[in-house]
């Protein structure tokens, strides 16, 4: 009756409630607990083999000592989930593979001496395009009011990622965004003589400033050289309330 209940229960789009015909509500519980109960058995079907493994919802890896024993354990998994369970598997997204070169939950676990997760690097590259796309569609407000929208995204994104044991992805897109920011900058800077202005009051020579404002070069390269850098600096952000990643990495071992 619960789960009925679930299935019936209507949609709210904007402001109305839209009865469903035919799913799951997305971003409900009802996923989950269906999977836990479908999926129950295939739990104790891997512990019963002795089998180390993770499982979230649908999202599962089996860890074992070889790619023999990889390729044995997933033929026999994917065998006991399409005939016991009568389940599809995704062998599009199925694999055999180190753990170094796979993902969950959007981590990869690095192996070594001492087993550490970091951001899986396609959680990076989703995470670097919705950034981008803060920039295009924010391309009127000025820095500040963008570093405001841009906090947003990063805080979230990174909390999420808090029990990472590596800084590197961290750090670089840090530097990343900063980056793109300084490139906004350059370019509401718009002509070489404004560029010159700004850079002299931010105590670049004379010379170096009026050879950098004419340079000619693209908003990216400028926005990744000494002259920017020295004109806006890490400072500026931090001033500005910029969230770094890295300090809130830190902040979180």
């Amino acid at each position: 009756m619960l789960i009925r209940k679930y299935l019936q229960a209507g949609v709210l789009t904007g402001g109305l409630i839209e009865q469903r015909n035919k799913g799951t509500p997305r971003g409900g519980p009802l996923s989950s607990l269906l999977s836990n109960i479908m999926l129950d058995e295939f739990d104790k079907e891997l512990e019963k083999r002795g089998h180390a493994f993770c499982r979230y919802a649908d999202d599962c890896n089996i860890y074992v000592r070889s790619k023999c024993a990889g390729i044995r354990v997933f033929h026999s998994i994917t065998g006991f989930l399409e005939k016991k369970l009568k389940l599809r598997v995704n062998i599009e997204k199925s694999a055999v593979d180190t753990v170094s070169k796979r993902k969950l939950l959007g981590y990869t676990i690095l192996s070594g001496k001492k087993v550490r997760l970091t951001a899986a690097k396609e959680s990076v590259k989703r995470f670097k395009a919705k950034i981008k796309e803060v920039f295009r569609s924010r391309k009127f407000l000025d820095v500040k009011k963008l570093i405001a929208e841009l906090n947003k995204s990063i805080t979230g994104w990174i909390e999420y990622f808090s029990l990472s044991n590596t800084k590197w992805f961290a750090e670089e897109l840090d530097r990343w965004i900063r980056r793109k920011l300084r490139e906004r900058i350059w370019n509401d800077w718009k002509h070489p003589w404004t560029r010159i202005k700004r850079l002299k009051s931010a105590g670049l020579p004379e010379e170096q400033s009026c050879k950098s404002g004419f340079n000619g070069r693209g908003s990216w390269w400028n926005a990744g050289v000494k002259h920017m850098i020295t004109a806006v600096p890490n400072q500026y952000f931090r001033e500005n309330n910029l969230v770094f990643m890295l300090d809130r990495l830190k902040a979180a071992y």
